[in-house]
Formats: C-alpha cells, sequence, structure tokens
C-alpha cells in the first residue's frame, strides 16, 4: 500500500504566526499530537507537536545546567534552547525540518522512517505544497478496517494446511519438527521447539491463513542439552483437568 491509501487529506493546519495558547488548545480540541504548519500558498514550513510543549518556561521545565556546563555547549546552543523554551509563536519553536514523504512512499518505507527518527506522524507534500499527513493513527485505522472475512472459495481443509506449513517452513523461527492438522478449519499444530518464542509466531501464522477458524497449539518445548520436556500450556490445562 502506498501513503495516498491511507493519508488523512486537508489536515487542520497553522501558520507561523499562531501563538503556542492556539496551537495547544487547537492540539487539544482536536485530539491530535502534532499540527503542520504552512505558509499563505499551502507550503509545508514546519511541523509542531506536542512533544515541543515539554520544555517550557511557563511550566518551569526549561532545561537546567550547572555554570560549568553551559560554558562546554556554548552560547549558539544556549540561545536555541531559550527561544525554544521562552518562544511565543509556532514558528519560533517548531520544527522547520520535518521530515517528508510524496503520495506514492510505501508503508514500509513510512513505518521505517517513523522508527527511525522517532516520530508519529509523516507530512506528504508534492514540491513542499501540503497534500495529507499520515500518522500512526492512520496505521492503526488501516489495520483496523481490513477485511478478513471475505471468503476465499480455495480455502478448504488441504489448501489450509498446505499454506500454513509453508509460511511456516520459510520462516527462520520455524519448529524443530512440526506437524500441520486441518479440520473443518479448526488447526492442530503439533511439533517440537526449543525456543518459546516459536510457539506464538507459528500459532500466528495459522490464524493469519486464510479460512482458519481457530487454532489448537500442541507444540512441544525441549531443552537441547538436558532434554527436559513441557507440554503446551493449552495440553497441559487440558492434563490438569483430566
Amino acid at each position: 500500500m502506498r501513503a495516498h491509501q491511507v493519508m488523512t487529506r486537508n489536515p487542520i493546519t497553522i501558520t507561523e504566526d499562531t501563538s503556542l495558547r492556539e496551537a495547544a488548545l487547537l492540539m487539544l480540541e482536536n485530539r491530535i499530537s502534532g499540527l503542520p504548519v504552512v505558509d499563505k500558498f499551502g507550503k509545508l514550513v514546519g511541523i509542531i507537536t506536542e512533544g515541543d510543549f515539554i520544555r517550557r518556561a511557563e511550566i518551569g521545565t526549561q532545561t537546567r545546567r550547572a555554570r560549568w556546563l553551559a560554558f562546554f555547549i556554548g552560547p549558539g546552543r544556549a540561545a536555541t534552547e531559550f527561544v525554544h523554551e521562552q518562544g511565543r509563536k509556532v514558528g519560533e519553536v517548531m520544527n522547520s525540518q520535518p521530515v517528508t514523504i510524496s503520495e506514492q512512499t510505501s508503508l514500509e518505507e513510512v513505518v521505517r522512517l517513523m522508527e527511525k527518527h522517532n516520530i508519529k506522524r509523516l507530512p506528504v507534500v508534492s514540491g513542499m505544497k501540503l497534500l495529507g499527513i499520515v500518522t500512526r493513527t492512520d496505521l492503526l485505522r488501516t489495520v483496523a478496517n481490513l477485511d478478513r472475512e471475505v471468503p476465499d472459495p480455495t480455502a478448504d481443509d488441504d489448501h489450509i494446511q498446505q499454506r500454513i506449513i509453508r509460511a511456516i517452513e520459510k520462516s527462520a523461527w520455524r519448529p524443530v519438527s512440526f506437524n500441520i492438522r486441518v479440520r473443518d478449519g479448526v488447526v492442530h499444530i503439533d511439533g517440537i521447539i526449543i525456543d518459546e518464542r516459536s510457539r506464538p509466531a507459528t500459532i500466528v501464522a495459522a490464524e493469519n491463513t486464510e479460512g482458519v477458524k481457530q487454532v489448537h497449539d500442541h507444540l512441544c518445548w525441549v531443552e537441547p542439552m538436558s532434554g527436559l520436556s513441557l507440554l503446551s500450556p493449552e495440553d497441559e490445562r487440558a492434563e490438569t483437568r483430566s
């Protein structure tokens, strides 16, 4: 999928001359944590987020340093921090070099950029003209709207079994050995694992296969050195009840 398929079009924006108080109220009223900043032509010139309100003189959270440390930091950085902590207009505290994407940016790249820069939103631009914005909420909404209920005419038990096997076999975390049994869409997974993290991964691979209604875990954990083995939590519960 591409950015244009999930982005929020015509997002709420502000200008550089907007007061910080107005920006804060706008964010609170609309339950958003960041705002693109544009000029009169709709060109993106920056972005302001809730993180820009953390270090503020009004609430006594401005940066405080010992004098000797301030000497090593230098007057330039100290001046920049002063403006950011005491400025009254959006243009004085905003990030003037936000990371941006185009409409054709893949969601894979969107997520990579969010993780790399530790940000929650990416303005979508064309020649720096703001077209929209992709946020983590947009990604969440996309996942929630995915329709997994469309029936697959080929999702009979045999096809389900083969698809699960292929999904597991191509993975690096696959069980040491495993067997897949399917009846009326109900999957039973037997086998041996030597790392407990393989268990949820194997179950998810089965759950994500079209046509699967339920998954039963019978994977046995074995410690390679000692040979100590433990039943799956599901089988352990069943044995306790019997």
